[in-house]
């Protein structure tokens, strides 16, 4: 008699397999205890984890790497959706089947009878109209309600204003913005003279609150500016760690005016680079 392979050892690719493995991973009696241990609350920050690391690689231009990095990211929408099979709530072809139809809906352009002769920008404005619609279907109860809370902050303060400004809660241009800033940073300077740490701390998110702000106003998401921001820092921190180890030194045997003078020599040779 011919044993049948079991089809978790079959290489071919696909998501048959991949969907049997999580199933035998969380199998009460036989799986992983780690796996059958977990619910939808432990399994989150994997998942946000796992799209981070996504955007470090496409960040890096690892193109080596990103095809783990989206297989483990898969993983988390594979695992999530076991998860709700068992419970009765949902499976994967669900989820599927769910945005499948969604990018239908949302491209009357390519699958529907709308005209394709579109800018970028006017199907961005398209896509936001037929979101709204949808929440509006959805019977939302206020014009914030499902900005996801664990978004990061900057992002997330971006989304919260423009869906405020949608019902033309905003600042009509970057002057009021400018000021408002000017305002907020005054105020944090009296709070951290004056007042306590808990009060700073609201503060300063007052202002960062702002500056998101600003950066919507003037078309910049502000994570992606900040991850430069952290990027360039980095490089020339590395650049004066480099530049003291030619001399048997670390930063700290040196001061920070002999670092600032290394930090705008490696400045001035990036711009004029």
């Amino acid at each position: 008699m011919t044993q049948t392979r079991d089809p978790i050892f079959d290489t071919a690719p696909g998501l048959p397999r991949l969907l049997e493995i999580m199933r035998r991973l969380r199998d009460p009696e036989t799986g992983c205890p780690w796996d059958i241990a977990q619910d939808f609350a432990t399994i989150a920050p994997y998942t946000i984890e796992e799209a981070y690391e996504v955007a470090d690689a496409i960040e890096r231009q690892a193109w080596g790497e990103l095809q783990g990095e989206l297989g483990d990211l898969l993983l988390q929408t594979v695992y999530h959706a076991q998860m709700a099979e068992e419970a009765g709530l949902f499976g994967f072809d669900d989820v599927a089947g769910t945005v499948a139809q969604k990018m239908i809906d949302r491209h009357p352009h390519v699958f529907g009878d709308e005209s394709r002769d579109k800018t970028p920008d006017q199907q961005t404005a398209d896509w936001e109209t037929i979101k709204a619609a949808e929440r509006a279907n959805r019977a939302r109860g206020g014009v914030l309600d499902d900005v996801a809370l664990n978004l990061p902050g900057l992002t997330r303060a971006v989304k919260l204003q423009r869906r405020a400004a949608r019902v033309g809660f905003d600042w009509p241009a970057t002057d009021q913005v400018l000021a408002k800033i000017a305002e907020e940073s005054a105020e944090l300077v009296e709070a951290r003279d004056e007042l306590s740490q808990a009060e700073v701390t609201e503060e300063m998110g007052d202002l960062l609150f702002v500056m998101a702000n600003l950066a919507r106003h003037l078309g910049v998401e502000p994570e992606e500016a900040l991850r430069a921001a952290n990027a360039k820092f980095t490089r020339r921190f590395r650049a004066i760690e480099a530049r003291l180890a030619e001399s048997g030194r670390r930063p700290a045997e040196s001061d920070l005016a002999e670092m600032d003078a290394i930090w705008d020599s490696v400045k001035h040779a990036e711009k004029a680079g």
